[in-house]
């Protein structure tokens, strides 16, 4: 084939450079791993395909498919190579008239692909071929294992040790905390890592016994150390009481030590209250005031779940209408901007807690893996400048949601379009990537990564080249040697090259704290994401390569000229029709 480029076709790090013909199959499986997928390719090779795309001029070549990505390869000279990651594809549809067939693609990156191709048995070949390669469960067929970039190399990246790092952070200001290894064969919680911050005065075996009374075994942990005053955020599942209110001293014992004699702190369910006393009939329930005396509960309910996942639906279609006016009405009925208010507002109230009332915080749902991952993170981005530096970022991460237990597996496996909608499927990451886009909308100069970092995120968490975000915990990831076979996201973004496309050219460091406002008219949708594949983004990106010439001497005044001008530049289309409004 003639110079490839390959094409934003397969989103940021979708797109290797591959010969089709030579896929880079992981070493141990170089005969096992082709004769599976062959298996599940009918026809490899069509010509004269046309492939369309929204806003986008049309291309016709020939369509390969491998065991990883569709690839089309421009004819008649082949100079233009487009790759997509298999596992993107969210929905195949298809439709046959006569001799030929039309393959629409939808993408958990909400791209939309239509591919006309000659011949009836071909086209419904093709995308039997997709829809049974996008779907194989087996974590270690997927393309992370196969993958070997060039520049990389195995298990760089993956030993940067967050939370421990963070520990020695937290020891070095106090003495109340240690990291125990009590859960380092994961028998005390499957969900939590080898390592986690208990209370320096509990024992392993106290931990152990209170582990056996929360939901999963997700026990209370230090998610936070705010050393501005000594405060701490801690995170776990909901307790194990039952309608009969069964106690377990251990527990009480955790909890109580936290406190000092006198002290209050504040349990955040993130349940309704009927929520919370409803889950009492099945087993789980919420902490007591006769058990746990100095704690204070306060409920603000998140939607997770099938909600949100419908939420996300809606709001996807509604970006795919039309008419203006018909469109506005479905993005406020699709309640997702409310899901970004309801979380900014429930993280900042653990901050305020933490920050203003000078109080302990323990945040907790029923698992304990979503909506409270989502509150604990956010308000570390609220309170503490070191979370929203670049690196900072990428341990905030690791600790809170791929460490902490958040079943990326099961979240992510479908995103808007799937047809099969299971039950087990949530956009609650999403939801925290729209909520730290706002964070940086309301405080540009605050947080030193961009936006394209946190598009990168989203593409990788439902579709990956990187191990980062496979499995649904530490333990399964030990169990799968991810870190072992396969690549880290990291390694790739903080190369000096690709670092750079990440950063926020306003950048300033801001040691305060940053406290959005959650006003209906503050609250935007974040066209960056949502209409990415819809509107073209040339003007954004040329706006964005004059701020960073213009901020080249970092001088503070040019900065706020630009950031101003950027502002003008691109208003928010939904202005006026926000929820509450």
């Amino acid at each position: 084939m003639a110079s490839r480029s390959p094409s934003a076709l397969g989103g940021p790090l979708l797109a290797p450079r591959l010969s089709p013909a030579v896929p880079t199959w992981h070493p141990a499986r170089a005969e096992a791993a082709p004769m599976e997928f062959s298996e599940l390719i009918k026809t490899a090779t069509v010509e004269n395909v046309l492939l369309s795309r929204p806003g986008l001029p049309a291309v016709r070549g020939t369509l390969c498919i491998t065991s990883h990505h569709l690839l089309l390869s421009s004819s008649p000279r082949g100079d233009l190579e487009l790759w997509l990651l298999i596992r993107n594809v969210d929905a195949v549809e298809k439709r046959v008239s006569g001799s030929s067939g039309t393959i629409t693609l939808r993408c958990k990156d909400l791209k939309v692909l239509q591919l006309e191709i000659p011949g009836m048995e071909e086209c419904l070949n093709i995308a039997s071929s997709i829809e049974a390669l996008s779907s194989v469960d087996s974590v270690m067929m997927m393309y992370p294992f196969f993958y070997r970039p060039p520049g990389l190399r195995l298990q760089q990246g993956w030993h940067q040790s967050p939370l421990e790092r963070y520990f020695q952070q937290v020891a070095s200001q106090t003495s109340q905390w240690r990291l125990s290894t009590g859960n380092r064969d994961f028998s005390a919680c499957p969900s939590y890592p080898p390592a986690v911050m208990v209370p320096a005065a509990v024992s392993d075996d106290t931990v152990a016994k209170a582990a056996a009374f929360r939901q999963g075994g997700r026990f209370p942990v230090l998610s936070y150390f705010h050393p501005k005053n000594g405060t701490a955020l801690l995170r776990s599942s909901q307790p194990l009481t039952g309608p009969n209110r069964r106690r377990c001293r251990e527990d009480e014992k955790l909890l109580g030590t936290i406190l000092d004699e006198g002290e209050r702190g504040f349990i955040i369910d993130t349940r309704s209250a009927q929520a919370a006393k409803q889950a009492r009939m099945s087993g789980g329930g919420t902490e007591p005031k006769s058990s746990y005396p100095q704690w204070r509960r306060l409920h603000r309910a998140l939607d997770r779940g099938r909600p949100l996942q419908e939420s996300f639906i809606r709001l996807v279609e509604a970006c795919a209408e039309q008419g203006m006016d018909r469109w506005l009405g479905r993005l406020e009925s699709s309640r997702w901007l409310s899901h970004v208010k309801a979380a900014l507002s429930t993280a900042c109230l653990a901050a305020q807690c933490l920050d203003r009332e000078g109080c302990k915080v323990l945040v907790h749902g029923a698992e304990g893996t979503d909506a409270t991952l989502l509150v604990t993170a956010l308000a570390q981005l609220i309170l503490d400048p070191s979370c929203r530096s670049l690196e900072g970022f990428q341990g905030l991460l690791e600790r809170e949601w791929i460490q902490a237990g958040h079943p990326f597996q099961l979240r992510c496996a479908r995103s808007a379009s799937s047809h099969g909608r299971g039950k087990q499927e949530a956009p609650i990451f999403l939801l925290f990537l729209d909520c730290v886009w706002q964070l940086s909308r309301q405080f540009p100069f605050s947080l030193e990564f961009g936006e394209q970092l946190l598009l990168t995120l989203f593409d990788n968490a439902y579709a990956s080249s990187y191990g980062t975000f496979l499995c649904n915990n530490e333990k399964e990831r030990s169990l799968c040697k991810v870190k072992e076979s396969t690549h880290s996201l990291w390694a790739w973004l903080n190369q000096p090259e690709e670092r750079q496309k990440y950063l926020n050219p306003l950048y300033s460091h801001n040691p305060l704290v940053i406290w959005p406002s959650v006003e209906p008219q503050s609250i935007q949708l974040w066209q960056g994401l949502f209409l990415r594949w819809i509107r073209p983004s040339q003007h954004l990106d040329e706006a964005w390569a004059e701020i960073r010439r213009l901020v080249e001497g970092n001088n503070s005044s040019t900065k706020e000229s630009a950031g101003k001008r950027l502002s003008l530049t691109f208003p928010d289309p939904t202005a006026g029709t926000r929820n509450g409004r």
